[in-house]
C-alpha cells in the first residue's frame, strides 16, 4: 500500500486538497480532524489535568487552550507528548484497516509532518502551497484569530519555501478549485505507477 503524506502550513488549502483526494476515491487520515475528536472525548481528562481550566463540559475548550499553550514552548511540548501518541495510535488503526481493505493509496494529512518526522513513515510528500498574502488574509480569516496568534502558529513550523523543497510533489490552492482540482488529478497520475516497494 503506498502511503502518501500531505502537509502544508497554516492557511495554505491543505484541508482543501485533502478533500479532493478523498472525491477521488483516496481514503485519507485527518490529524487535524482526529485532534478534535480526541479533544471531545479521550484526551479531555488529560489535557485538563494538566492545563487546569482548559475544559467545558468535559470537552475541551479549543479557544481557551490556544491562549495557555501558543507561545509557551514548554507548555506545547506538555501538551504534544499527551496528545502525539493518542494520534499516533489512530494513525496506525487507520493503516491496519486501509490496508486489509486491500486499498493501493491512502494519505496521511499531517500539518505537522515534517516538524514531527513523520515524513520518514511515508513513501512520497505532498506540500500544499499559496501565496504570502493569500495564506495571512485566510489565517486573519479566521475567527478569533489574531495576528499575533497567527504568528505564532506560523513560528512552530517549518517555512513553507524549506517545506517545498522537501515534497515530492507541490499543489499551489492560488488560483480558482478547478485548477487546484487539476493538479490534485495530476499527483494522482503521477503515483499510479508507484510501488510501495
Amino acid at each position: 500500500m503506498l502511503v502518501l503524506g500531505l502537509t502544508g502550513s497554516a492557511a495554505m488549502g491543505k484541508s482543501t486538497v485533502a478533500g479532493m483526494f478523498a472525491e477521488a476515491g483516496v481514503p485519507v487520515f485527518d490529524a487535524d480532524r482526529t485532534v478534535h475528536r480526541l479533544y471531545r472525548g479521550t484526551a479531555a481528562p488529560a489535557v485538563e489535568t494538566a492545563f487546569p481550566g482548559t475544559t467545558k463540559d468535559g470537552a475541551v475548550d479549543r479557544d481557551a487552550l490556544r491562549a495557555r499553550v501558543l507561545g509557551d514552548d514548554a507548555a506545547m511540548a506538555e501538551l504534544e507528548a499527551l496528545i502525539h501518541p493518542l494520534v499516533a495510535a489512530e494513525r496506525d488503526a487507520f493503516l491496519g484497516r486501509t490496508e486489509a481493505a486491500g486499498c493501493r493509496l491512502v494519505i496521511l494529512d499531517i500539518p505537522l509532518l515534517f516538524e514531527v518526522g513523520a515524513d520518514r513513515d511515508v513513501h512520497a510528500v505532498i506540500v500544499v502551497t499559496t501565496t504570502p498574502e493569500i495564506q495571512t488574509q485566510r489565517m486573519l480569516g479566521r475567527e478569533g484569530m489574531t495576528p499575533e496568534q497567527a504568528e505564532a502558529m506560523l513560528a512552530r513550523q517549518l517555512p513553507d519555501a524549506e517545506k517545498r523543497k522537501r515534497a515530492h510533489f507541490v499543489i499551489d490552492t492560488s488560483g480558482a478549485f478547478d485548477k487546484t482540482r487539476r493538479q490534485v488529478g495530476d499527483v494522482l497520475r503521477a503515483v499510479a505507477g508507484m510501488t510501495a516497494g
